[in-house]
Parts: C-alpha cells; sequence; structure tokens
C-alpha cells in the first residue's frame, strides 16, 4: 500500500503496472545508525522511506560532520550525483532511527523507466520534486537568517526539528548549536 501510494502522489498506474513495478523494489529495514551509503561508494540504490528517519553528510577537511539532507516517512533518498551519474558519492547516508524502505537498484530502475511511459514519468516528476528541494535548502543557507532558516525547517520538515540530534539540524542550517539553541529559545 505504501508503495501504491508513493506512485499516485506522483503519477496515476495501472494495476498491472503497479504489480510488475512493486517486484522490482525490496523492502528493508536499517536499525539506527546503519549506513544506507559509505563515502567513496558508487550510489546503487533509491530508498523511498517507509518510516523511519536519517540523513546525508559529509566530513569536511577539517574533520567537522555536516548534515546535508535529512529524510523520513514518505521521502526518497538517495545520493544524487552519484546515483544518476554513477559516480562515487561524496556523502555517507545513515539511518537515525530504526528505519523502514522500499530499495530499487539502479538497473532495476532504468529498466523499468524503459518499459513504462507512465514509470518514466514518475521518475522525472521525483527528480524535479527533489530539484526544486535542493534549490529550497540552497537559497534558505545563502539568503536567511538562522531564525529564517530554522522557521523553514520547521515549516518544511516539522519533525525533523524534534526527532534530529541538534548537532545535525545545527550542522543542516550552517549554523552552531549554540546559535540554534537561542533560535529555539526564542
Amino acid at each position: 500500500m505504501f508503495l501504491k501510494n508513493f506512485f499516485d502522489s506522483y503519477v496515476s498506474l495501472t494495476d498491472t503496472e503497479l504489480s510488475v513495478i512493486q517486484k522490482y523494489f525490496q523492502k528493508k529495514s536499517f536499525s539506527k545508525g546503519e549506513k544506507l551509503l559509505e563515502n567513496g561508494n558508487v550510489c546503487n540504490h533509491l530508498f523511498l522511506i517507509e518510516k523511519g528517519l536519517g540523513r546525508s553528510y559529509f566530513i569536511n577537511e577539517k574533520g567537522k560532520d555536516i548534515s546535508v539532507w535529512f529524510f523520513s516517512e514518505g521521502k526518497a533518498i538517495t545520493s544524487v550525483e552519484s546515483f544518476f551519474n554513477r559516480l562515487p558519492s561524496k556523502y555517507d547516508i545513515e539511518a537515525l532511527e530504526e528505519t523502514i524502505a522500499f530499495v530499487i537498484s539502479y538497473n532495476d530502475l532504468q529498466k523499468l523507466f524503459d518499459r513504462f511511459h507512465s514509470f518514466e514519468r514518475f521518475g522525472r516528476l521525483l527528480s524535479i520534486h527533489m530539484l526544486s528541494d535542493m534549490a529550497q535548502r540552497l537559497n534558505a543557507i545563502q539568503f536567511q537568517s538562522a531564525k529564517e532558516r530554522y522557521a523553514y525547517l520547521n515549516q518544511k520538515h516539522p519533525d525533523i526539528a524534534f526527532r534530529a540530534p541538534l548537532q545535525h539540524i545545527a550542522s543542516y542550517l550552517g549554523i552552531t548549536q549554540e546559535t540554534l539553541s537561542r533560535v529555539r529559545a526564542k
């Protein structure tokens, strides 16, 4: 039912298409702290999150852990550049909570795109949605104050502010934990 609802939020699939497409997705569980992807590896999977919370992050040259993306229920996650361009990922992806995801490989996704025009449309619309989210995040980091960034996070992802550790939220917003604490206190 989760996959049907996820796909329905982008496109309408026939029962036959849905039946075939669902067979390519594997339901997997990930433990808290488990890595879905390690940097340096090519990301071979797209994850559709049924339950749980996680993040994408990297460690900079100074050893600082910087969160670049959060994902929770009803969201898709992958290392976009790595997945679509078949390059080693600069990011790690980890589960911050027990997580259940429907997982499809790059190769299987391509097969489904080739076979079903409607599913190819799903992929295009999902990609546009992900690209739009990335652009909004970039604009927030570049042009908004810490208070505005936190308000944006609460508006766009209200669950993240209460589920993710503060250090991950602060690094995602591009602020220190101290600044985050002051913003939250107001």
